[in-house]
Formats: structure tokens, sequence, C-alpha cells
């Protein structure tokens, strides 16, 4: 292994933007390889589109974790959880940010711009970037998500 730090993709909607910024600025000084996908203005947009960005980017293996943003962050959770293989969660406390990674593996933060302040985002973030997957009973849990992902009917367009 190079030590490297791994590729994070970020992107929010129009209500996140400010946020998303704030927190690639944060990644960029902890010294992570960061994609910014937008959008540039607080113009409306469509979160699921954004959503979709980063979900496919970390879906097909192209980014180890991704970042998203939306007022409330239950949207951008919504349509993240649509790929294969992603595991986006909701990090409105430390102790989740902790637990998505341990227990769940989660590899997509969101966070809610309405709902939380971008200071606390970056520190969860911090802590969720910061623990390992467990493995063990959790890995177990985890191949049942796999095979009803890979259940006809299951996958995203």
């Amino acid at each position: 292994m190079t030590g490297e730090r791994p590729l994070i993709v970020l992107a929010s909607d129009h209500a996140g933007v400010e946020m998303r910024r704030r927190i690639r600025d944060e990644l960029l000084a902890w010294g992570y390889r960061v994609e910014d996908l937008g959008p540039e203005t607080a113009d409306p947009v469509d979160y699921p589109e954004y959503a979709e960005a980063v979900a496919g980017r970390v879906s097909r293996g192209e980014a180890r974790f991704g970042v998203l943003v939306c007022g409330t962050g239950i949207g951008m959770s919504i349509a993240a959880n649509r790929f294969p293989g992603v595991r986006a969660a909701l990090l409105y406390d430390e102790f989740a940010a902790r637990h998505a990674r341990l227990h769940n593996d989660a590899n997509v933060a969101v966070f809610g711009a309405r709902t939380m302040r971008a200071d606390e985002a970056a520190s969860r973030l911090k802590v969720f970037l910061a623990e390992p997957f467990e493995g063990g009973r959790h890995a177990v849990r985890l191949e049942k998500i796999r095979r009803i992902e890979n259940r006809p009917g299951q996958q995203a367009p």
C-alpha cells in the first residue's frame, strides 16, 4: 500500500452548497484526494442527479468514499442507497458516524445542511473516515444485503 489517501467524491443540492464547500476544504486540509461534483451555485437543482453522480462513482469502485449534502440528508440518502454496493448513512451525530463505519461499512457520508452546522458535519466526517469496518458478524449482515441487491429487479437503472 502506498499510504495515499483514498479518493472522496462530493456533491450537494442547492441547500448544501456552502456546507459541501466547507467539507471539501476540510478534506483537502486533512490530505485527502477530493473531487467536487457540484453544483457551483445555490440555484435550485434536483438532488437525485447529484446523488447519482457520487453513488455511481462509489458503486463502480472509482472512489472509495462519497459525501452528499442536501437540506435534511434524507433525500440524498434514499437516492444514493439505490446503487449496488453503496451504503449511504446520514451522520446525525458522532455515534452514528462511528458505527456507520464499524458495523455497516458505510461508504457514503450524508449530511443535512438545514439540520446541522458545517463544523458538526466536518467533525462527524473525521470520525467516520477514521473508523475501520469491524467485520465479523457485521460482514455476515452485509453479505445478506449484497444478496438482496443482486436479486432481479433490485438494481438501480
